[in-house]
C-alpha cells in the first residue's frame, strides 16, 4: 500500500472512533437519561466526565487532523511530500489528544462514578465516590470493576455505575484505536516525506 493510500484508510477510519468518543462523553453527563445533573452547573458529575476527554481529546484533537490525514491522500496541493509532513504533526496533535481522553477514562473506570447510596441505617449518602478514597485509592481491596454486585450500590442515578462503565469504556477502547492509528500515520507520513504519495495524475484525455 502506497503512503497515500494508506493516509486515505488512516484518515477514514479516525472519523467513526472520534464521533464515538464525542457522543460517548456526552451521554455521560445524562446519568439515568436525566438532565438535571447537568442543569446544577455540573456539580454531581464527575471531574472525569467535565474534563471532556471524549469531546476535546478523543473527539476534536482526532477529528480536524483526521481531515487533513485523509486530504494527503488525494492528488491536489495536501498530495505531496510537504503535506504529508503535516500530516505527521496533525497525527501528532491526534496523539495528544488521545492519550488525554485514554487518560481521562481511565481515571473515570478506575474512581468510579458519584452517586448517593444506601447507608448501614437505611437512609441515603451525600454525593460520594463510594469506590473510591481520595488518601487511600480504592475503597476496598479490590477494584468495583471486578465485584459486578457492587454496582447497585448506587442509589441515585439509578443505574450510574453500569452507565459509566460502559460509556468509559467505550471512550477508552476508541481512543487506543485512535492511538494506533495516529501512530501509524506518523510513520506513514515520514515515509511520504522522503518518497512521496505515490499519486500519480491523471492523464489528459485528447478528445477528436
Amino acid at each position: 500500500m502506497c503512503t497515500g493510500t494508506c493516509s486515505r484508510v488512516v484518515g477514514a477510519a479516525l472519523w467513526p472512533f472520534g464521533l464515538l468518543c464525542i457522543v460517548a462523553n456526552l451521554l455521560l453527563a445524562f446519568p439515568d437519561w436525566k438532565t438535571e445533573y447537568v442543569q446544577n452547573r455540573g456539580e454531581h458529575l464527575t471531574h472525569e466526565i467535565l474534563y471532556l476527554g471524549g469531546i476535546i481529546g478523543g473527539g476534536v484533537m482526532v477529528l480536524v487532523p483526521a481531515i487533513h490525514i485523509q486530504a494527503t491522500g488525494h492528488h491536489g496541493c495536501c498530495g505531496n511530500r510537504c503535506g504529508m509532513f503535516f500530516s505527521v504533526v496533525s497525527a501528532a496533535i491526534g496523539l495528544a489528544g488521545s492519550i488525554y481522553a485514554l487518560s481521562t477514562s481511565a481515571l473515570g473506570l478506575v474512581r468510579g462514578p458519584l452517586c448517593k447510596y444506601q447507608l448501614k441505617n437505611g437512609t441515603l449518602s451525600d454525593w460520594e465516590r463510594p469506590f473510591w478514597n481520595d488518601q487511600q485509592g480504592f475503597s476496598s481491596n479490590e477494584s468495583y470493576l471486578f465485584k459486578q454486585d457492587l454496582w447497585d450500590l448506587c442509589r441515585v442515578p439509578e443505574g450510574v455505575t453500569e452507565f459509566n462503565v460502559i460509556l468509559f469504556s467505550i471512550i477508552m477502547g476508541s481512543s487506543i484505536v485512535e492511538l494506533a492509528l495516529c501512530g501509524i500515520q506518523v510513520v506513514n507520513g515520514l515515509f511520504g516525506c522522503l518518497c512521496g504519495t505515490c499519486n500519480k495524475e491523471k492523464p489528459l484525455q485528447t478528445h477528436y
